[in-house]
């Protein structure tokens, strides 16, 4: 198997997209942000001192989206054309799991743009309430999904 960000003398190099196809591309991915139960109920009404904590973290995936090709050196930038984060409180759990989905219509997929819109939201969870909860964890950063390109669709199972 050939790896494509390899270069001749073994060093790491920008895949060249130019002869690949122009389609749809979509990815969505995941997060969770685990915080103590009172910090979560903090979050929920609106309590915690920085600000509204979720239209902040929005925001920040949002951006960090865009911004992917600046921050992970392999990335082509690229035009995105929608990206949407969602939130699900789950207060049994004391977590709130967080979905980007992304589109483009480009050569090359949005997964690492997704990961990057979930990864930088949790850190802003995390970063906004840090002062009352200590114990935050961040986990499960994955790819649910990705349409699109040579290699097709993916589906977690």
């Amino acid at each position: 198997m050939e790896l494509t960000h390899i270069n001749i003398d073994g060093r790491a190099k920008m895949v060249n997209i130019e002869g690949k196809e122009i389609t749809v591309r979509t990815a969505v991915a995941y997060s969770e942000v685990n915080m103590n139960s009172g910090t979560l109920e903090k979050i929920h009404e609106g309590l915690i001192g920085k600000g509204d904590v979720l239209a902040v973290a929005q925001v920040a995936g949002i951006m960090a989206c865009k911004n992917t090709s600046s921050i992970i050196p392999m990335c082509h930038p690229l035009v995105i054309t929608g990206c949407d984060i969602s939130f699900e409180l789950d207060f049994l759990r004391s977590k709130i799991s967080i979905k980007a989905i992304v589109t483009t219509e480009g050569k090359t997929g949005v997964e690492m743009e997704a990961l990057t819109a979930v990864t930088a939201a949790s850190l802003t969870i995390y970063d906004m309430c840090k002062a009352i909860d200590k114990e935050i964890t961040i986990n499960n950063i994955m790819l649910l999904s990705k349409t699109g390109g040579k290699s097709g669709v993916f589906e977690r199972s």
